[in-house]
């Protein structure tokens, strides 16, 4: 009994916890060989990289891959930081309005692809068909996660004085 005198709502089963009714319609789970969390004005860190057989990207391809992620950047979502790396992508976005992170995903993985087949003699798949996403949970874990991923070329190539793949929207 509550100290109204009403009764609790019974508690979920372990290991299945619930949302607040508030929260419902704004978190969504989905899962395809990974499981992808989705809760409407979250900031997200997301990778995906080539798919297995694909070469390294040259350096035209880190910068079309590149100018991509940039293109829509103030319009489909707010870019933090991002970084194109040899066989894989880091970006820490926000998507805005209605567009959904799945989407932006699609898209950037699609044009790139094409890209690449049509122009850069690329065959088969290019990218891996899932990605890893996760949500940032507050201003810590964005200033963390904007710092790895802006020193991930620093940390590969030591020797590398320049990478002009990387980039940071921000004030880190």
């Amino acid at each position: 009994m509550s100290e109204g005198g009403g009764q609790q709502p019974p508690n979920p089963p372990v290991g299945q916890a619930s949302l607040p009714a508030y929260m419902e319609p704004l978190f969504t789970r989905y899962q395809r060989d990974l499981p992808h969390w989705r809760l409407t004005g979250a900031t997200y860190f997301v990778t995906w990289r080539l798919a297995s057989g694909q070469v390294e990207l040259s350096e035209l391809e880190r910068y079309l891959v590149a100018r991509a992620i940039l293109h829509f950047d103030t319009v489909r979502y707010e870019m933090f930081a991002w970084v194109v790396m040899n066989d894989h992508v880091h970006v820490l976005l926000k998507p805005s309005g209605q567009n959904e992170l799945r989407q932006i995903l699609h898209s950037w993985k699609s044009f790139t692809a094409r890209s690449f087949q049509r122009d850069q003699g690329r065959t088969g798949r290019v990218w891996q068909s899932e990605s890893f996403d996760r949500i940032i949970r507050d201003e810590e874990e964005l200033l963390k996660t904007a710092h790895y991923i802006l020193g991930k070329p620093a940390k590969r190539w030591p020797e590398r004085m320049s990478y002009e793949w990387v980039g940071s929207n921000a004030i880190l």
